[in-house]
């Protein structure tokens, strides 16, 4: 299989308080707690829903916009889409999906029991367009709750952030069962140097990129290397985005993708068929002249200025955020 290549992407420029702050806080949260916080993740999220109800989140009506293969993956217009929202607390994205796309059939699942009741609750909530269950996606098995290889398109947002590095792949192996052949997974999440990272005080921090809230939920930070690794050790091919990440191989939508950047071996210097975005970022990419100019002299490839949009490239300054597509091999 292709290596990656991840030539011109560069992590946002820190400011020295902020070196400073990082160099700084190199003290980790206790064996003891740390395994406390492991024991008690769903309790914690559970207080998190008592707490906050459904005020906190608010309703995510950019799902359909930003994430193409919602559209893209049909064959024709009006083909009905199965879709699995893994995480999905307590229908911030369910519903407006639901609302905006009526051929789609949705699957969602969330860690808290009190989350999937308020899903429950929600007027919207309706039996013959979607079906909720709680699920520890680290150890319960999906195929308990849906048929095997069913699902078109898995939904991972802001959702792994929470789990502790060691069991990601094990949500990502358990989507992989319900997940059709070639299909997709759409991921957006924390990443490194994010605000939020930034803004967590001293004995906070339980390992590389991963803090604790002082309400006991944690989130870790993902580099975008980690990140593909990981999709990519767990059976899943990376698919190109339009700043020059580069992608692995994929027979998907019926070209084969060359190493380097995701363009159809056989379409060399055209736009390519799928897309992955990096959206609202630290900087974990480069802004839409310098990507545009990577891609041509790095790489070969001339993206016309037509074909991508700036606004959804990296930018130094802002909350930095992953958003992604990844493959299922077929």
């Amino acid at each position: 299989m292709a290596s990656l290549q991840r030539k011109g992407l560069q992590a946002r420029i820190l400011s020295s308080e902020e070196e400073e702050k990082l160099k700084r806080d190199q003290d980790l949260v206790s064996d003891f707690k740390q395994q406390k916080l492991e024991k008690e993740a769903q309790k914690n999220w559970d207080l998190f829903y008592k707490r906050n109800s459904t005020n906190f989140f608010k309703d995510r009506h950019w799902t359909t916009r930003e994430f193409e293969e919602l559209r893209s993956c049909r064959e024709f217009e009006d083909q009905k889409l199965t879709v699995l929202e893994a995480g999905c607390g307590v229908g911030n994205c369910l519903f407006p999906l639901l609302e905006e796309d009526l051929n789609i059939f949705a699957y969602a699942c969330d860690f808290s029991p009190r989350a999937v009741e308020y899903v429950k609750q929600n007027p919207l909530y309706d039996t013959e367009r979607c079906k909720v269950f709680q699920c520890d996606l680290t150890k319960d098995d999906l195929l308990e709750h849906m048929p095997p290889e069913s699902v078109d398109v898995v939904m991972l947002i802001f959702v792994l952030s929470a789990v502790h590095p060691d069991k990601m792949h094990l949500v990502l192996q358990n989507i992989y069962k319900v997940l059709k052949p070639g299909k997709s997974v759409l991921f957006r999440d924390y990443g490194l140097y994010d605000h939020a990272m930034l803004r967590f005080k001293a004995g906070s921090k339980l390992g590389e990129n991963f803090y604790v809230r002082q309400d006991g939920t944690r989130s870790y930070f993902f580099t975008d290397e980690f990140l593909a690794q990981l999709f990519v050790d767990t059976g899943y091919e990376e698919v190109v985005n339009e700043t020059g990440t580069a992608a692995l191989r994929s027979t998907a939508g019926g070209g084969r993708w060359s190493r380097a950047a995701g363009v159809p071996a056989r379409q060399e210097r055209r736009k390519p068929k799928r897309l992955i975005r990096t959206l609202a970022s630290s900087g974990l990419g480069t802004p839409a002249n310098e990507a545009n100019s990577f891609l041509q002299t790095q790489l070969g490839v001339v993206i016309p200025r037509s074909n991508y949009n700036p606004k959804f490239l990296p930018h130094r300054g802002k909350p930095a955020s992953f958003h992604l597509e990844y493959l299922r091999q077929a």
